[in-house]
């Protein structure tokens, strides 16, 4: 028998896991500091990843936002119209190209792939979710990058466990530290790194041994953001100003403000869903509407450039009183419709760099509107910096990584407080309405029940094909009945299942059918085949499908049995 090369390959593989835990074994390493290199490992690697997602917007940025429009240079200063556009039709003809995996986008897919599937994440997902992202951001997408760089670190995460042969549930642990990490080199923010994965992708399931990896995961691919990206704040200010704690209230109010804002625009993206999805893409094509959304992005860019990206460069502005409250006033509102078109219409990204983004806008216009009609004194950069963190964790439903990640990203001690007023305030209010946090509502609606970052319909992770018995009687429908009676009688089964000459399935036959038959039309045996006396009520399913409760009974309604 030949063997191919993935065969080849695969026992390669196999080869070296066993040989690897041999010499483990050997040596005699304790299993804690095992465990303790392998998180330092992923790290390293879910660093390393961000990194070169960093420099792969870049270079995509330079290649369309400046070469592009040098090529477009024909059209003047409309060119820049058209490069979001580009880049959105880019992004469809992956789409079309990679179909299912493109549909595997985001965090919820990471977190679906800890709690269900044991830290599996595919390489091709991987990459297909490194190079879309890029495309978008790079063209002017006014997304963020901190989704695909988590799913980025969790997939590198994921693949080195399955490389060293390692436990399902080791290597959910590691895919988990390995989003946290990629998410603490993007943001430079150790803590708010640990804390996203345990209240995003674990659903805060702590446990001792996940802690401990979550960190050395995280301080490790910190280390490697500050040496290649350097040591920086991704915000600079002049500093900040919390006020009299008589007015600390405001802060309170603010962060209610931003409850209400996070939850118009958690319905804003939901409606979009249902109107892209239901309504518009069974009519035209999802290039179409792709590349609409894209000239409607490369118009609002025409006439503020800010719009376009990750858009850190802005919120510096803002945070140092460098643009006017009508600019800001319009730059929020545009981020605040555009986000959503992008990412419902197929665009690729993520949500907190733009929640941070219309945070900074919301709470600088908050500050900038008592001053000005009720003449307070408040300090617009400090209520910009609590609006970040109370956007972030209204959105995102996770409070105390957005106090860690505005904490962190922005090196001000001073402002704990008001920080934490504002963004407990936040998601308070938006977990009161949603009942949730919004990562398990959508889990809900998709039918996932997950407790404690783990599924709790254990049927939903096993597929037909790991039950199913595949000794089974299939008899040609065309079989008459004196034929048919003695293998029934010989056969160790009683259910036997009748077949077309292409071997399709299309009825069954149980003994207790059989006997009444056998009795009653002794006289007509030579006439009766086996087709006339099976059942063609007959449900079937593939084998890929999961053995999911809910499913099932659906099937079994559908089928009115």
């Amino acid at each position: 028998m030949k063997i191919t090369k993935p065969q080849t390959l695969l026992r390669w593989v196999r080869f070296w896991q066993i040989r690897f835990h041999r010499a483990i074994r050997r040596i005699g390493i304790p299993d804690y500091t095992l465990f303790s290199i392998f998180s330092i490992v992923v790290g390293i690697a879910a660093g390393l990843a961000a990194v070169f997602f960093h420099e792969t917007i870049d270079f995509f940025s330079d290649i369309f936002l400046h070469r592009g429009v040098m090529v477009l240079g024909f059209l003047g200063t409309f060119a820049i119209i058209l490069i979001p556009a580009i880049g959105m039709l880019l992004q469809s003809l992956m789409i079309m190209a990679f179909p299912e995996v493109s549909k595997r986008r985001g965090i919820l897919q990471v977190i679906k792939s800890v709690a269900i599937r044991g830290g599996y994440i595919s390489f091709r997902t991987t990459l297909f979710h490194f190079i879309a992202p890029a495309i978008c951001i790079g063209s002017g997408g006014t997304v963020g990058p901190e989704g695909p760089a988590a799913q980025l670190g969790g997939g590198v995460a994921s693949k080195l466990g399955r490389l060293f042969g390692l436990s399902d549930t080791r290597r959910r642990m590691f895919t988990a530290a390995g989003a946290g990490a990629a998410i603490s080199a993007v943001f430079n923010t150790p803590l708010g790194g640990v804390f996203f994965a345990l209240e995003i992708i674990l659903l805060n399931d702590f446990q001792t041994a996940t802690f401990s990896s979550l960190i050395l995961a995280s301080v490790s691919a910190s280390a490697i953001s500050r040496i290649f990206l350097g040591n920086q704040p991704a915000f600079v200010f002049s500093g900040v100003n919390i006020g009299p704690y008589n007015q600390m209230y405001w802060y309170a109010v603010l962060g209610i403000g931003a409850g209400i804002l996070s939850l118009l625009y958690i319905k804003y993206s939901e409606r979009l869903h249902h109107l892209c999805y239901r309504q518009l893409l069974p009519h035209i094509p999802q290039w179409v509407l792709m590349a609409m959304i894209g000239l409607l992005l490369g118009i609002a860019g025409y006439f503020y450039r800010e719009i376009f990206g990750i858009g850190y460069k802005a919120i510096n502005e803002i945070l140092a009183n460098g643009l006017p409250w009508q600019e800001i006033l319009i730059l929020m509102i545009l981020k605040f419709l555009l986000v959503p078109l992008i990412l419902e219409s197929g665009g690729f990204g993520g949500v907190f760099a733009p929640s941070l983004f219309i945070g900074a806008c919301y709470g600088y216009l908050f500050a900038f509107g008592l001053n000005h009609f009720l003449g307070f004194h408040l300090h617009t950069t400090t209520f910009a910096l609590v609006g970040m963190g109370a956007m972030l964790g209204g959105i995102n439903s996770i409070p105390i990584s957005s106090i860690l990640i505005i904490f962190e990203m922005s090196r001000e001690y001073a402002f704990i407080l008001p920080l934490m007023l504002g963004v407990i305030a936040s998601t308070t209010l938006v977990q009161l309405i949603i009942k949730d946090s919004i990562h398990s509502k959508h889990l809900k609606q998709e039918g996932y029940r997950i407790s404690r970052g783990r599924e709790t319909n254990v049927l939903r992770t096993l597929r037909v094909k790991d039950v199913m018995r595949k000794d089974v009687v299939l008899i040609p429908e065309e079989t008459p009945l004196p034929q048919l009676i003695p293998q029934l009688i010989e056969s160790p089964h009683n259910t036997f299942y009748t077949v077309n000459q292409k071997g399709e399935l299309k009825g069954r036959i149980t003994m207790g059918e059989l006997r009444p038959i056998i009795t009653e039309y002794e006289h007509l045996r030579e006439m009766i085949i086996a087709r006339d006396i099976a059942n063609d009520s007959v449900i079937t399913v593939r084998e890929t499908d999961t053995l999911d409760y809910w499913k099932l009974i659906n099937i079994f309604i559908t089928k009115q049995i």
